[in-house]
C-alpha cells in the first residue's frame, strides 16, 4: 500500500502535503478541501468521494498520542480510490457503483499540531514553542492536546460537562498535555473546524476513529435512533470487536455531540494500539470491512 510504504512521511506535515499532492494526481477524482486550520496553520485535510449530499463522515487523529488511526484512514482512502479505479469490489462491494448515490468524507487527523508536537517536541509547536514547553510535560511522547494545551477529544459539547467534572477531580484546572477540556465547548479551531463541516454537510452518520482497545462504541443518544442498533451489530462483526453501549463519558466527544445535535447515528471505533506501525497493515486488515460497511449503509 501506498501509504503504508510511506507512513513516516505522513507525520512530516510539509511532506504530507506533497504526498497528498501525488495522491491526487493518482486518483483525480478524490477531492481535497482544507476543512480549517490550527492556531499554527496547519491545514485540517478532508477527502471526499463520491456524492456530496448524501455523505458520511469518518475522522480521526484526535489526539496527538495516536499515531495509528491517521494511517489507518490514510489506507482506506486509497482502499477506496484504487477499487474505484480499477473497478474492483472493496470487501465484496462494487465502489465505483455505491458512490454514485453515496459518499465518503475522511479527516485522517483533527490534530495535527498535537500530532507534531508528540513526535518533535518544541519545534513541532512552532511560535508557540515556549508556552508548550511550560506545560510540565515529562515526555512528549505522551503528549494528547492541541497546540493550546486542550484535549479535542474532550472539547464538544454533550459530555464537556462530564469530561469537566472528571478534569477538576483530577486536579486540572489550566492547559496540560492532556486531559483539560478547554474553557468552553468549541473552544478550539479544529473543534470548530469538524462541528462547522457537519452543520454544513449534514452527514447522515459518523465515525471517529482512535487508538484503543479493541472496541466499537454506540453514542448513548443512538438508542433514539430506530437503525442505529443494527447498524451498530454489522459494523461490530465487519470488525470482530465487542460492541459497547454507553451513558458515560468514555466515548470521544465527536461522536456524542454529533448523535445529539444531528440526532444521527455516531459511533467510535478504537483499533489496536499495541502493534507497531509495521503492524498497520495487519490492523487495517481487520477494521477495513467495518470502514466500508458504516460508509455504504
Amino acid at each position: 500500500m501506498f501509504f503504508l510504504n510511506f507512513w513516516v512521511i505522513i507525520y512530516i506535515y510539509d511532506l504530507n502535503k506533497q504526498l497528498i499532492e501525488d495522491l491526487v494526481k493518482e486518483y483525480p477524482f478524490l477531492k481535497v478541501d482544507i476543512s480549517g486550520r490550527t492556531v499554527l496553520g496547519r491545514g485540517i485535510f478532508s477527502f471526499s468521494l463520491g456524492s456530496l449530499h448524501n455523505s458520511v463522515i469518518i475522522a480521526g487523529g484526535f489526539d496527538g498520542s495516536d499515531g495509528i488511526s491517521p494511517l489507518l484512514l490514510y489506507m482506506f482512502i486509497e482502499d477506496v480510490c484504487r477499487s474505484i479505479k480499477e473497478k474492483q469490489e472493496l470487501c465484496g462491494v462494487n465502489i465505483r457503483r455505491a458512490l454514485s448515490q453515496l459518499g465518503i468524507t475522511v479527516i485522517p487527523s483533527v490534530n495535527p499540531d498535537g500530532r507534531e508536537i508528540n513526535l518533535y517536541g518544541t519545534k513541532g509547536a512552532r511560535a508557540l514553542g515556549k508556552f508548550v514547553s511550560s506545560l510540565d510535560c515529562d515526555s512528549f511522547s505522551a503528549w494528547k492536546s492541541n497546540s493550546r494545551g486542550v484535549d479535542i477529544r474532550k472539547n464538544f459539547t454533550g459530555n464537556f460537562e462530564k469530561f469537566k467534572k472528571r478534569e477538576a477531580e483530577n486536579g486540572i484546572t489550566s492547559p496540560s498535555p492532556s486531559d483539560f477540556t478547554g474553557e468552553y465547548p468549541e473552544s478550539e479551531a479544529e473543534t470548530k473546524a469538524l462541528t462547522r463541516l457537519c452543520r454544513v454537510r449534514s452527514f447522515r452518520q459518523c465515525l471517529s476513529v482512535s487508538s484503543g482497545d479493541e472496541t466499537l462504541i454506540s453514542a448513548p443518544d443512538n438508542h433514539l435512533i430506530p437503525e442505529s442498533e443494527l447498524m451498530s451489530k454489522i459494523i461490530a462483526q465487519g470488525c470482530s470487536y465487542p460492541l459497547l453501549q454507553t451513558e458515560d463519558e468514555d466515548i470521544c466527544g465527536f461522536p456524542f455531540w454529533f448523535s445529539k445535535e444531528m440526532k444521527r447515528p455516531a459511533f467510535e471505533l478504537k483499533a489496536d494500539e499495541t502493534g507497531t506501525y509495521e503492524d498497520c497493515d495487519k490492523i487495517y486488515e481487520k477494521v477495513k470491512e467495518a470502514f466500508t460497511v458504516f460508509s455504504l449503509m
